[in-house]
C-alpha cells in the first residue's frame, strides 16, 4: 500500500508516546504529519496538510464532547479524511453511539489488542465500521439482549393479548401523557372515556388476580407491562406526529 499521513490526536504525554511507537513500529506505510493535544492545535494542523487518517482520542481535556465535535466537523469540512477512534472510554457505551453519529470510520478501545496494522489499514482504504475485539464484544452482546428483549416483548404482547391501541395507551401512559393527550394522537379513535374502559380491561388482564386488594392507577398499570416486558424501559417513544 501507497504512504498516506496521519494526524494524531492525543492530550496525554505518555498515551501519545505509546500511539506514536505502535505506528512507527507496526505501521510503516503510516507517516505522522503532526500531534495535537487540543481542538485548537488540530485545527491549526490539519489546515496546514491534510492528512489521509486522523487518530483521535475522544477524551480531550477531560471532556468527550471536544472529541466527538473534532469528528463531526471533520467529516463536514473534510469528508475525504478518515476518523478512528482511539479511545479510552471503554464504558461510555452513549460516547461511542455519539461517535458514529458524528462520521467516524470506525472505534478502536484503548484495551485489548490495541491498535493494529489491520484496523488502521481498513479505514484507510475505505472500510466502515471498524471496531478491535473489545467493541465488537461489547456490540454483540447488546444485539443479543435487544433480539431477546424484542422476542420476550412480542410474547408478553400474545400472551396477555395486547393490541396496536393498548401498546400506545400504555406507552404513552409510561411517557406521561394525559388521556386527554393521548386520544389526540394520530389514528387514535378513543376518547377518554373509553380509554377509561380500556384501562379498566387491561388491569384486569395484567393483574388477573388481583393486586393484593389494592387498587391500580395509571402509574401501578405501567410499572406492571414493564415488568411483565410489554413495554420496553429502554425504548419508550412516543408515535411520530
Amino acid at each position: 500500500m501507497d504512504k498516506f499521513k496521519i494526524i494524531i490526536v492525543e492530550d496525554v504525554p505518555l498515551e501519545l508516546k505509546g500511539t506514536e511507537g505502535i505506528i512507527k513500529s507496526d505501521i510503516p506505510e503510516a507517516e505522522i504529519i503532526g500531534t495535537a493535544d487540543s481542538d485548537t492545535a488540530y485545527w491549526r494542523l490539519i489546515k496546514q496538510q491534510l492528512p489521509e487518517l486522523v487518530l483521535l482520542d475522544l477524551g480531550l481535556g477531560g471532556s468527550t464532547t471536544v472529541g466527538v465535535e473534532i469528528c463531526r466537523q471533520t467529516k463536514e469540512q473534510f469528508p475525504q479524511v478518515k476518523v478512528l477512534i482511539f479511545t479510552g472510554e471503554i464504558l461510555n457505551e452513549k460516547l461511542w453511539v455519539d461517535a458514529l453519529d458524528a462520521g467516524c470510520d470506525g472505534i478502536i478501545l484503548k484495551t485489548g489488542e490495541m491498535l493494529t496494522r489491520g484496523d488502521v489499514l481498513s479505514v484507510v482504504q475505505g472500510k466502515r465500521l471498524v471496531f478491535n475485539q473489545p467493541i465488537l464484544k461489547r456490540i454483540v452482546e447488546r444485539f443479543k439482549q435487544s433480539v431477546n428483549a424484542s422476542l420476550q416483548r412480542q410474547e408478553a404482547l400474545v400472551n396477555y393479548e395486547i393490541d396496536e391501541y393498548d401498546e400506545r395507551f400504555l406507552r404513552h401512559l409510561a411517557l406521561g401523557y394525559t388521556k386527554e393527550q393521548i386520544t389526540n394522537l394520530r389514528g387514535m379513535p378513543f376518547g377518554v372515556k373509553s380509554l377509561e374502559k380500556r384501562q379498566n380491561e387491561l388491569v384486569q388482564k395484567l393483574f388477573p388476580e388481583g393486586n393484593g386488594g389494592a387498587g391500580v392507577n395509571a402509574t401501578r398499570l405501567v410499572v406492571r407491562a414493564i415488568e411483565l416486558r410489554i413495554l420496553d424501559i429502554d425504548n419508550l417513544h412516543p408515535d411520530e406526529e
